[in-house]
């Protein structure tokens, strides 16, 4: 496992100790299994977005400073330039890089996400987690899955949903795809 998600990982148990939280308490409130969340804490495997996403929640804190262990301090206005974000690849099968990392007080997480084709063998791995989710295609063509239906989005097509429903993503046609997604 490389040095990020090592450091992610002991942000998390420190911030988990400081609050008196014991890793099955947190785990129960994260809705995981135990041992699961114990893997992501001890770096052993990696923890996805959606969940990152509801730890730096619980915690009252910026995914930015979750994931880089320094608080925004942008309060009028955020310029990520191309490819500047913050790399989040948390899952093998999405690459996140965070647009708006270091602004204080958002009221939404915007991403880039890239998914690289899979074989159709492979399973699409499906995920959920609080809030809304509006994705905007860019390029490639992406097939999501929802709440048991199935779409395909082209460039400039977009999809507006519950996030707490299972969803997940997959690229077509043997190139990658894609889009912003705004977690709010």
């Amino acid at each position: 496992m490389d040095e990020e998600i090592r450091q992610l990982a002991a942000r998390i148990k420190e911030i988990r100790a400081i609050e008196g939280l014991s890793p099955e308490q947190l785990a129960a409130e994260l809705e995981i299994a135990p041992e699961r969340y114990l893997n992501y804490e001890n770096g052993v495997e990696d923890i996805p977005v959606g969940v990152l996403y509801r730890i730096a929640r619980r915690f009252k804190l910026e995914l930015g400073a979750l994931l880089t262990g320094e608080e925004p301090r942008l309060r009028r206005y955020a310029i990520t330039r191309k490819g500047r974000g913050i790399s989040v690849e948390r899952r093998k099968a999405y690459k996140y890089q965070s647009l708006a990392y270091n602004y204080i007080d958002k009221k939404a997480e915007p991403f880039v996400v890239t998914v690289e084709p899979k074989p159709d063998t492979h399973p699409v791995e499906l995920n959920s987690h609080p809030g809304q989710e509006f994705n905007y295609v860019l390029s490639g063509t992406l097939q999501v899955f929802i709440d048991g239906w199935e779409v395909v989005l082209d460039p400039g097509d977009s999809i507006y949903f519950d996030s707490g429903i299972e969803h997940g993503m997959k690229a077509l046609n043997g190139e990658p795809a894609q889009f912003l997604a705004v977690i709010i």
